[in-house]
């Protein structure tokens, strides 16, 4: 797959993400019935496909071309400021689900008190936040590992101007280090789908696909009037 051809990619599958999001957001919250319930863990399986669909096809762009898909070029400037290894920062996840438990918490506080039960993110259980910190700390660890790995792989730069260099073996590292950090990325949103009950999930990925497209946006505004000098 060209650079090219996975620019138009990206397009397609943030239109469609739009898509989702719509359905997301007017699904019945919490459900009232089990058509409902089962309404809303269809629309779960339908983002998480999205987003396997993205990292399966990034995957095989990344093969043909790492340096390409690491510079990112069909992502706006503050898209690719906010990058970690030609994507977001798998952590980014948690601090989304502490600020929307947050200020849902603030939100519901009076009802809280009263002991009625939301059931949305202000609501987690003791357990899920004890899991979820868990996971957090799994996350880092293994972000710092991948990190690392670039460093050296960047560290031995010089090397890819040697003439003696194998330079598909040094091309061949770095896709492995894309391939680790959106394998990390992909497994850490499943992760805390799977913790959150499907009212919670689907609050969590409206919440990262508005990130995600409020951040696109935002940089396509800001980049427009420097393309259009």
């Amino acid at each position: 797959m060209s650079s090219f051809s996975f620019g138009r990619f990206y397009e397609t599958w943030f239109d469609h993400l739009h898509h989702l999001l719509r359905q997301l957001s007017s699904s019945h919250r919490p459900p009232r019935t089990e058509e409902e319930k089962d309404k809303l863990l269809l629309l779960i399986d339908k983002m998480m496909s999205h987003y396997e669909d993205y990292y399966r096809t990034k995957g095989v762009a990344a093969e043909r071309d790492p340096l390409q898909v690491l510079a990112s070029p069909w992502a706006s400037t503050l898209e690719r400021a906010l990058h970690w290894i030609a994507g977001w920062r798998p952590t980014t996840a948690f601090h989304l689900v502490y600020t929307e438990s947050s200020l849902l918490f603030e939100s519901h506080i009076i009802d809280i008190l009263r002991g009625v039960r939301t059931g949305d993110l202000g609501d987690l259980s003791p357990s899920q936040f004890r899991r979820v910190s868990q996971l957090q700390c799994d996350t880092v660890k293994e972000e710092n590992a991948i990190t690392e790995e670039l460093s050296e792989w960047q560290d031995s730069a010089s090397e890819l101007i040697d003439a003696g260099a194998d330079i598909e073996e040094k091309i061949g590292r770095l896709v492995s280090i894309i391939r680790k950090a959106d394998d990390l990325r992909l497994r850490t949103i499943k992760s805390v789908v799977g913790l959150l009950t499907p009212q919670q999930a689907v609050e969590f990925l409206i919440a990262s696909a508005e990130l995600l497209s409020g951040i696109r946006g935002w940089g396509i505004n800001h980049d427009r009037p420097r393309i259009s000098r």
